[in-house]
């Protein structure tokens, strides 16, 4: 498809992260989603090549690109194998907090983060309190030059392959402005990632709870100032928003392709049921639904770029492109009749997979309180 982008250097860029999805990526996605195994050096290729610190300056390890282009790289790895694209938006998420609010001590971390050769973690949710995240009650106690942590984290993309955790944890008292930020090693002593939760799709994207038992914390590793927590997080969230926003439409974008591909050889009363009206109506409606979803990603992109306030237009843009992959990888099953329910062809792959997209980084519930907030 045609792209308007800033820089010759972003056409560039994004040729590249084709050829990279298109080698690296689509070869294998079956297979380890099959097996339901992590690709950690498939994600060490991806931050070798740049892709990992895409929207941070060159200064700390990062490519200095805009998060317009970011987003499109984003998308055009979500296309070829939805849980890469996903571990790059947490990644990237992640490394937000050394990066906006870490001292010198935490930022000569940032380009082994960003070169791919150290991956995070976001540790916000619990098993009582995914959606409010401001009661969360994983608790850490300062003792001389550390912080004790203990509590239980849910939901934890690269639980147990992380290399590093963003820890929200309870440093004050209720609510909020009780909430601090922590950079810790997975290699700490008393971290303990729990049994893989059995996920619909993304299979190869391991998610579970973390468990801290006593976790010795160096005060050092505080990020910001104690008590900033939770606007760090919300900050982090916009951004992230955006990344799930890019997701959602590379996988709307890749089911729509392979929709029109089969509709285009597949024939039934003597003709290519592309030719029938109600399958031309049906992905007239999702190739739509995919340019709109694209818009708002973007233009949500470049407000943040120009460093206007974007986080109602975040929302929107996470709110309308993981509906739209939700109905436009279900359409896309439809297209395919029984075909579309094996696993012979991706649609059913897309289709489990998208709606994840409508759940992580805040539910889709939670972004239309967001929007009509800022009304």
């Amino acid at each position: 498809m045609d792209r308007l982008l800033p820089t010759p250097e972003a056409y560039e860029l994004l040729d590249l992260t084709r050829e990279l999805a298109d080698g690296e990526l689509a070869p294998r996605v079956d297979d380890f989603e099959a097996r339901g195994e992590f690709p950690r050096e498939v994600i060490r290729t991806v931050g070798r090549a740049g892709l990992l610190g895409l929207p941070y300056p060159e200064e700390v390890g990062g490519s200095g690109q805009p998060y317009e282009v970011y987003l499109q790289a984003l998308e055009i790895l979500a296309g070829r194998w939805l849980a890469v694209a996903e571990a790059v938006s947490v990644h990237t998420l992640s490394c937000f907090p050394v990066y906006a609010h870490g001292g010198e001590q935490l930022r000569k971390f940032l380009p082994d983060m960003l070169g791919g050769e150290l991956l995070g973690a976001y540790c916000l949710s619990e098993p009582q309190g995914g959606s409010d995240a401001a009661s969360l009650t994983t608790k850490a106690v300062q003792d001389g030059e550390a912080y004790v942590v203990s509590g239980t984290k849910a939901w934890i993309t690269h639980a147990g392959r992380a290399d590093f955790y963003n820890v929200f944890c309870r440093t004050g008292g209720p609510g909020p402005q009780g909430i601090s930020c922590l950079l810790v090693d997975a290699a700490t002593p008393g971290i303990a990632a729990l049994a893989r939760e059995k996920t619909m799709g993304l299979r190869s994207s391991p998610v579970a709870q973390l468990a801290f038992d006593g976790v010795r914390v160096p005060a050092d590793r505080l990020v910001g100032t104690l008590g900033s927590g939770f606007r760090i997080a919300m900050a982090a969230l916009d951004a992230g928003r955006l990344g799930i926003a890019a997701c959602a439409v590379g996988l709307a974008q890749a089911a729509l392709d392979y929709a029109v591909s089969y509709a285009r050889e597949r024939e039934q009363f003597g003709r290519s049921i592309l030719d029938f009206q109600g399958i031309r109506f049906m992905l007239a409606d999702a190739a739509t639904g995919v340019a709109a979803a694209r818009a708002l990603m973007l233009s949500a992109a470049r407000l943040k770029d120009a460093g206007r306030p974007y986080s109602a237009e975040a929302a929107k843009a996470k709110l309308f492109a993981t509906d739209t992959a939700m109905k436009v990888t279900t359409d896309a099953v439809q297209v395919l009749g029984g075909y579309g329910y094996v696993a012979d062809h991706p649609v059913e792959r897309y289709m489990r997979e998208a709606k994840v997209l409508q759940i992580v980084e805040g539910t889709n519930q939670i972004q239309r309180l967001v929007i009509a907030k800022s009304l």
